[in-house]
This record gives structure tokens, C-alpha cells and sequence, in this order.
């Protein structure tokens, strides 16, 4: 299976380099399933209906989310009635929507989806993530009951990523970080089989402070008073995630590789698609 995840999109210019290029890269590297991560697509708060749609059709299978999740107040509504738009599974109860699902490829390959939330350094009340990721997956094992498990866990600390990618080594594909907007270079298989990135980085503009126009987060860090709202960058983006080979036979990664397409940052290309 060719599984392509892609970071966090922030904004319009995040929105239109993933938009305009993802159909392109779906037939070039025949990708069998795709993930992104929208959280910061409307404005770089939260995720719209219109953005959600416009998202599947550019060819993503599934939208995760974050911390930002529920910033556009539509989404409150929309996340119960639309199949593909997940916010973590650990938000606490009475949270509308959902954290996981199972979803088809064009092959007809059963793919588990997880989203999940991180609760070092991060504000909010968020039940226990291992836990949850645990409830999701026991009934889910690889071949077993699906083809491919992918985890998107949104989280700040690397090191609470790396012990939730070795929670899950052997019994998911996939777990690949979000949320910091800076990919790491750890993009590697551990020794169980799981592909692991501790962060993808974001779909944006990368001249920028995570994506957002300089001037109010470095007035803010100058002034320690905040001044006006972020605003997304509007620069050329460079599209950042992770691209996997799955094995048809154990569910687990084969091979894996990061992707960053665009300007700022030094290209990478899958070289086995």
C-alpha cells in the first residue's frame, strides 16, 4: 500500500500548494491513501466545511485534526454528519465527532485512521492518550481485521511522540507526529515494523513563525504582550509529510521517507515510488 501523510495545512497558501499539487502526485506515485492534518487550514484556526470538502476532493482521504480542531464553530456541526474529518479520540466525553474510523482504499484495503492528543506542554483537558490508542487498536489487529493502522498523534514533546510510537511498534503501520510545524529528521521503521516521524512539519510557509506572519509572534516574544490576532503567512508554501510503503502481507512499514516539496527547505522525494 503507498500511504502519503501530510503536516498540519495552514492557511490559503497552505491550502492552495496541497490542493494543486496532491491530484498530481496521487497518479504520478499511484498512492493508495492519503491523510492530512487540517487543524490550522481556515485561517490558521481550525478547519471550515467548505476547507473540508475542497480537502476531499483534492484527493485526501481522511482530515485529522488537533488542539484547533473545533476553532470554526461549523465544525461542531459538520464532524457529526461527514465521515472523514476526525478530532482526537481523547478529547473528553460529549466532545461532538469522532477519533478514529475505518475507511477503503481504491483496492478496497481496510484502513484504521487514529487521532490522537498529546498532554505534555499542551493546554487543555485530554484523557489519557495511550489508553485510548490502546482501545482503538486492540480490536483492530493488523490483517486480522484491518490492512494498514495510521496514527496522527498531536503532540509538542518528542519525547512523549517517541514512547507512543514505541507503544505502538509492532501493531500499527503508521505513527507519525503533528502539531510543532517543523519536521524532524527521524523518519525511520522501528525495530517492530511501525514508521515513525516525530513530526511532519506543516503544509505552509515556511518564511514565517509556524506558518503565521512574523511580525505579531515577534512582538509578542519582545513585548510579552500580544498586540493583534496571527495571521497565516501568504508566501509560496512547501508541502512537508511522510510517504510509506506498506507490505500487503504484515500491515507494517517497508519503506519510508520524508516529503517536503516547495521552497525554504532542501527537497525530499520519495525514491522508491
Amino acid at each position: 500500500m503507498r500511504f502519503l501523510f501530510l503536516g498540519d495545512i495552514v492557511g490559503r497558501s497552505g491550502r492552495r500548494a496541497v490542493f494543486e499539487r496532491l491530484p498530481g502526485l496521487i497518479l504520478d506515485w499511484n498512492l493508495d491513501f492519503v491523510v492530512a492534518n487540517g487543524e490550522n487550514a481556515a485561517q490558521g484556526h481550525g478547519m471550515t466545511e467548505k476547507i473540508y470538502r475542497e480537502a476531499i476532493e483534492s484527493g485526501i482521504d481522511v482530515i485529522t485534526t488537533g488542539n484547533h480542531a473545533f476553532d470554526q464553530k461549523d465544525a461542531l456541526i459538520y464532524s457529526e454528519r461527514v465521515d472523514g474529518f476526525l478530532r482526537p479520540a481523547n478529547f473528553l466525553k460529549g466532545n461532538p465527532g469522532k477519533g478514529s474510523g475505518i475507511y477503503l482504499t481504491k483496492k478496497c484495503a481496510r484502513v484504521l485512521v487514529a487521532n490522537l492528543i498529546g498532554r505534555v506542554f499542551m493546554n487543555g483537558d485530554f484523557d489519557d492518550p495511550f489508553e485510548a490508542a490502546e482501545r482503538i487498536l486492540s480490536p483492530c489487529p493488523l490483517v486480522e481485521q484491518v490492512d494498514a493502522a495510521i496514527f496522527d498523534f498531536h503532540a509538542e514533546a518528542t519525547s512523549e511522540k517517541q514512547c507512543f510510537g514505541y507503544f505502538l511498534d509492532g501493531r500499527a503501520s503508521v505513527v507519525v507526529g503533528t502539531h510543532t510545524h517543523v519536521p524532524t529528521a527521524d523518519a525511520k521503521i522501528l525495530n517492530g515494523g511501525t514508521g515513525y516521524m516525530s513530526d511532519a512539519g506543516m503544509c505552509g510557509d515556511y518564511d514565517s513563525v509556524l506558518g503565521m506572519e512574523k511580525e505579531e509572534p515577534m512582538k509578542r516574544f519582545l513585548s510579552q504582550l500580544p498586540r493583534n490576532r496571527f495571521q497565516p503567512a501568504k508566501g509560496s508554501a512547501t508541502i512537508c509529510g511522510l510517504a510509506v510503503e506498506i507490505s500487503d502481507r504484515t500491515g507494517l512499514a517497508d519503506k519510508i521517507s520524508p516529503l517536503r516539496i516547495g521552497p525554504h527547505l532542501k527537497e525530499s522525494l520519495p525514491a522508491f515510488w
